[in-house]
């Protein structure tokens, strides 16, 4: 059982992808690092040494800090945060128990560079539907919940990613996009090494949505009815993301916890009163 200063394997993996979800912070050694190359999803790595300077930037949020095997370094970074009036804790057995209990984990090679502590760049086309909106809110849930996402129009694509540095996603010919019968969407959640029941299940409404296969989902269709309407009703691309981020959250949700479960009114015990 964990300290009252640490939190488990098991309680993390409760919120990992949820919105109201704590701050990650890794704090693995270099040489650890280079040994697995991989973080936990939306973990943001930070030297140690430094939490005096970067800790202060955290004030008022909740803090999980990751070493390789729940020690020393994880533990006294978060002693040092809770100094600074940060609620923090530990992640207990570190990396190493999160590996062993086969959470997932991100290959910090597959993620596009970061800019002046601004969060990763992404562009793609102008007035999204679906595997563009889809496509934000896994980055910003499971990757780079600083992620920044431009929208411009298709023909300048290439030239605003030369230009801003960014990685372009859901259009043709890149390395972001669809694969085969797979929308983007699919391939995202397999090269970021995120594969859990959950985002398997969602991915493949998005997918039935995205692809005018509704037929591979039930809820497809619904899906998609609801994503056109935010289309219509945003003329501002990112304020339509951030609108769409509540639907994704809860159909998440849904494949996570409530997929078997069922609704009926009345109550047998109603009927006829």
């Amino acid at each position: 059982m964990p300290a009252h200063t640490e939190i488990s394997t098991t309680q993390l993996s409760r919120l990992i992808g949820l919105p109201e979800r704590p701050v990650l912070i890794d704090v693995r050694t270099d040489a650890d690092v280079a040994a697995d190359p991989r973080i936990l999803p939306a973990s943001q790595r930070r030297p140690h040494d430094q939490v005096s300077i970067w800790g202060k930037s955290l004030a008022g949020r909740s803090v999980i800090v990751i070493c390789q095997a729940g020690g020393k370094l994880a533990q006294g970074t978060a002693a040092y945060l809770r100094h600074l009036g940060i609620q923090a804790e530990s992640l207990e057995g570190g990396f190493e128990a999160w590996r062993d209990a086969g959470g997932p984990l991100v290959p910090l090679g597959v993620i596009p560079a970061m800019h002046d502590q601004q969060g990763s760049r992404w562009v793609t086309r102008s007035r999204p539907k679906v595997d563009r909106t889809a496509c934000p809110w896994l980055i910003r849930r499971f990757v780079d919940p600083d992620a920044v996402f431009l929208f411009v129009s298709a023909q300048e694509i290439g030239s605003v990613a030369e230009r801003f540095a960014a990685t372009p996603f859901d259009v043709e010919g890149v390395e972001w996009s669809h694969r085969g019968e797979l929308c983007t969407f699919d391939v995202m959640v397999e090269r970021f090494g995120l594969a859990s029941p959950a985002l398997s299940r969602l991915a493949t409404i998005i997918r039935g949505a995205d692809t005018a296969r509704l037929d591979i989902a039930p809820q497809a269709a619904g899906f998609l009815a609801v994503a056109l309407g935010l289309s219509r009703m945003y003329r501002d691309d990112i304020a339509q993301v951030e609108a769409a981020m509540l639907v994704y959250d809860a159909l998440y949700r849904w494949c996570r916890d409530a997929g078997d479960e069922t609704h009926n009114w009345p109550g047998p015990g109603q009927r006829g009163a």
